[in-house]
């Protein structure tokens, strides 16, 4: 069905209009992520276990346990497993965990818990090949292979809630975790070869000093090692906890970490305490826990990103409102030495709680941010706006955080440079992406020596790209997997991030992208592949569509299309095609109101599953926005 620009118009307006109803009362946007029943699940045990443990002490309400565990009934899928969202497939992490979270509630747990926690053991038996603690140990430690970030905290949570049986035998089930390298200085982690990744630090302490109390190793040396080092890794746990007492503001790392200290011999370190009022503070009113606190600095760079795509930005956001935001982003950057990562002064983190952390995605969006928000029409200040000096400066300290955290590969990292090759200590595509586009967007403003190193950042970050496609065209990400897809990846969010990243790059680094923007014709003809007979695009061909997926393909295409010249070899009649046809996907669910319906995607890592509400007029408003001005 063809698409005019009257329906995209009609579309754009309403989905703006919807986005910019979303604002927080402060003029920023805050979104709700969709409850989780991995987080309830260990909120539930570590609750549970301080409970068991510290008594009355504890502080935990009554009917909080219960609450999470009629949640956890509520929300069990038919097949008797449980996924991380309510509209997720089950699987196994989740699943263990809820069947823990049964076990560990005891006498709180009624006939309908009773019910659900045989159907969530039928479901574990079949999928681990066996009702054994040491089948479901080595089905755990398989969905996550070498990297022990989520296993060993998972398995963990089984010790602590009688699943894998009693006693000192039960935790041979738990690898040990070298706790006592958190003792080392953390510019000596990356040499280290942690098994988990950087921002996991806290798991690496109290879970593995939870194995430690419970199954001692027998080798006298490491026993005495640990021993010995158990009081100075406590004191940097303590050290790194946020003021808010959630770690990350995640509830599963933050209740990993209060259950492994409450049932491993430390219930009196502070951090348990902290962390049980981060616990009680996220409940929901239903009963359930979200997997973050919020997403608010993403969101909000996202909006105004979004808005900022399509044309008449101006009329969208009002000079004092864009000032708000200025203002808002500004005071989000973190100024510091990070005491938890140790990044350094300049970045932002995805949320404006004090338990985030600064990584590239969210630096790139601020940047691309504060570009778009600082550029008024006929470029003159406004009175009362923010000094543009100000902005300035924030940007070339963005940037030259960008700059440092690339890796010697060439591409970029999620927290911090060469840690390792675990999961989100790697470079990934879309992060490296993204990282140009910002680049791009602030070079003509940056200073000599950053401008400079821009460039070299761009020739380096371009062949790591070219290095990375795979040999079909498609890029795949690290970050937004796709639970249905092969290998639970999402060459459609890579690959749309690195068309988008290239086509407005393209202009700054034309030299140092030159093998890179030869690539896009290959990548854009892969996307063109992988669209569906309607228009629309699941995360990786033959995938069921969303409206996440087609958005982000459809400004990852209509980029191309309004950079063609830069791009040697596009078929930009196809490539247009392929957007009017996904911009008419996105018109008839905006008409008949679905656009307002998230999907799963991956977070953290590709196999851990969330959905944001505010996602899909985030996303749809950019790609429309997009593809309008690409089809003027």
């Amino acid at each position: 069905m063809p698409t005019d620009a009257l329906d995209i118009d009609r579309a754009l307006h309403h989905v703006r209009s919807a986005l910019l109803a979303a604002r927080s009362p402060d003029g920023h946007w805050v979104g709700r992520l969709s409850s989780s029943a991995l987080a309830t699940s260990t909120a539930v045990i570590a609750l549970a276990v301080a409970e068991q443990v510290c008594g009355g002490s504890a502080g935990v309400p009554a009917g909080l346990i219960r609450g999470g565990l009629d949640w956890l009934v509520r929300t069990q899928n038919a097949d008797g497993g449980f996924g991380d969202t309510d509209r997720s497939a089950s699987n196994i992490s989740t699943t263990a965990l809820a069947w823990a979270a049964f076990g560990a509630a005891g006498e709180r747990a009624g006939a309908a818990h009773r019910d659900a926690e045989r159907r969530a053991e039928k479901w574990l038996a079949g999928r681990a090949g066996g009702r054994s603690p040491g089948a479901l140990a080595a089905a755990i430690e398989r969905r996550y292979g070498k990297d022990r970030t989520f296993s060993i905290p998972i398995l963990t949570a089984c010790a602590l809630s009688g699943r894998l049986g009693e006693g000192r035998n039960a935790w041979r089930h738990v690898r040990p975790l070298p706790f006592e390298l958190a003792a080392f200085p953390p510019s000596w982690f990356p040499a280290l070869g942690l098994p988990v990744v950087s921002y996991a630090l806290p798991a690496l302490i109290a879970v593995g000093q939870a194995r430690f109390h419970h199954r001692p190793p027998l080798n006298l040396l490491r026993r005495i090692l640990r021993a010995v080092t158990r009081g100075r890794t406590l004191r940097r746990l303590e050290a790194i906890q946020p003021e808010g007492g959630g770690f990350l503001e995640a509830v599963p790392l933050t209740s990993f970490v209060v259950m492994s200290l409450a049932g491993g011999g430390a219930p009196d370190h502070p951090a348990v305490a902290r962390g049980l009022d981060f616990i009680r503070r996220s409940c929901r009113r239903d009963g359930s826990w979200p997997i973050d606190t919020n997403l608010a600095t993403w969101l909000t760079t996202l909006a105004v990103n979004a808005l900022a795509a399509g044309p008449d930005f101006a009329l969208c956001l009002a000079g004092e409102e864009r000032d708000v935001l200025l203002r808002w982003l500004l005071g989000q950057q973190h100024r510091a030495l990070h005491p938890y990562t140790q990044a350094a002064p300049g970045g932002w983190a995805w949320t404006d709680l004090p338990g985030g952390v600064p990584d590239a995605d969210d630096t790139a969006g601020a940047l691309l941010a504060l570009r778009a928000l600082s550029v008024r029409d006929g470029g003159e200040a406004e009175p009362g706006s923010v000094p543009a000096e100000a902005v300035r400066d924030a940007a070339a300290a963005g940037a030259g955080w960008l700059l440092d955290l690339q890796n010697g590969d060439g591409g970029i990292p999620t927290f911090c440079r060469g840690w390792g090759t675990l999961p989100f200590d790697r470079s990934g595509a879309d992060l490296t992406a993204h990282a140009l586009r910002a680049l791009a967007a602030w070079k003509p403003d940056l200073p000599d020596a950053l401008r400079a190193r821009a460039d070299a950042f761009a020739a380096r970050a371009g062949r790591f790209l070219v290095r990375a496609r795979r040999p079909a065209g498609a890029w795949v990400p690290l970050w937004f997997g796709n639970e249905r897809a092969p290998g639970e990846e999402n060459p459609v969010y890579g690959t749309s991030r690195v068309l988008l990243a290239l086509a407005d790059a393209a202009g700054a680094f034309p030299e140092a992208l030159a093998e890179a923007l030869a690539q896009a014709a290959g990548g854009a003809a892969w996307l063109l592949k992988a669209q569906h007979g309607d228009g629309g695009w699941g995360g990786a061909p033959g995938v069921p569509a969303s409206v996440e997926e087609t958005a982000w393909a459809v400004e990852g295409l209509a980029a191309t299309v309004a950079a063609r010249p830069a791009l040697p070899g596009l078929d930009a009649a196809a490539a247009r095609q392929g957007v009017e046809r996904g911009a008419g996907w996105l018109v008839r669910r905006v008409a008949c109101g679905g656009e307002f319906e998230p999907a799963p995607l991956g977070f953290y890592f590709a196999n851990l599953w969330y959905y944001e509400a505010l996602y899909p007029r985030v996303f749809v408003a950019g790609a429309l926005g997009r593809a309008r001005r690409a089809l003027a």
